[in-house]
C-alpha cells in the first residue's frame, strides 16, 4: 500500500477535521437540550439545582470549547478558540458570585458571556465555511447569540425574567449546533465519494 500523495493529504485534513467538529457538534447539541429539559423540570422547585445549571452552562463550554480546539489542530490561528474558553472559564467564576446578589445580576453576566462569545463563534464560522463548508448555522448562532445576550442584559430586572428565559437560548444553540452537525455530514463523507 503507497503512501498518501500530499495532496490526498491535504484534502483530507477538512474531511478529518469535519466529522471531529460534526460529532462534537452533536455532543453539545445533547448537553444544551439536556440543560433545557432540567431547566424546565427543576429550575423553578430547586434553588440549589438553578444555582448548579447557571453555573455548568459555560463551564461547559470551556470543555467543548477546547474540544474544538482539539478538533482543529491544523488550522492556523486557534486564538479565537483560546479566547472564548477564558472568556468562558471567567463567566463561570463570574456566574457564582453573582448568584450571590441575585438572578438578575446572574442574567446580567450570561448577557456579557454571549455577546463575546457570539461575536467569537460568528468570526469562526465566517473562517471556518470556505474550508469546511456547513457553517451557515454557526454564522447565524452567533449573531443570534450577540442579539440574546443583549437582550438578557436589558430585560435582567423584569420580573419575568429567570433562568427559564435562558432555555430558549440554550434551545436554539442546540438546534443550530444540529443543523451544523447535518450540514458537517456533506464535508466528512466525501473522501469516501471520491
Amino acid at each position: 500500500m503507497s503512501a498518501p500523495s500530499f495532496s490526498q493529504a491535504t484534502h483530507s485534513q477538512p474531511v478529518s477535521i469535519a466529522r471531529s467538529l460534526r460529532n462534537l457538534y452533536f455532543i453539545r447539541a445533547a448537553f444544551s437540550v439536556s440543560w433545557v429539559v432540567l431547566v424546565v423540570l427543576f429550575a423553578k422547585t430547586s434553588e440549589n439545582i438553578a444555582t448548579f445549571l447557571l453555573i455548568i452552562y459555560p463551564a461547559w463550554d470551556v470543555a467543548g470549547t477546547l474540544l474544538d480546539i482539539r478538533a482543529n489542530r491544523g488550522s492556523v490561528s486557534k486564538l479565537p478558540q483560546y479566547v472564548n474558553a477564558a472568556i468562558s472559564a471567567i463567566t463561570t467564576v463570574a456566574v457564582g458570585i453573582a448568584l450571590q446578589r441575585g438572578i438578575p445580576e446572574a442574567l446580567i453576566v450570561f448577557g456579557f458571556w454571549a455577546i463575546l462569545t457570539g461575536l467569537i463563534q460568528l468570526i469562526l464560522g465566517l473562517r471556518r465555511r470556505k474550508s469546511l463548508g456547513g457553517q451557515w448555522p454557526m454564522i447565524i448562532s452567533g449573531a443570534q447569540s450577540v442579539a440574546g445576550g443583549g437582550s438578557f442584559i436589558a430585560l435582567a430586572h423584569d420580573p419575568t425574567m429567570g433562568i427559564t428565559s435562558l432555555a430558549g437560548y440554550a434551545a436554539f444553540g442546540a438546534f443550530y449546533y444540529l443543523l451544523s452537525a447535518f450540514r458537517l455530514n456533506k464535508t466528512a463523507s466525501h473522501v469516501s465519494a471520491d
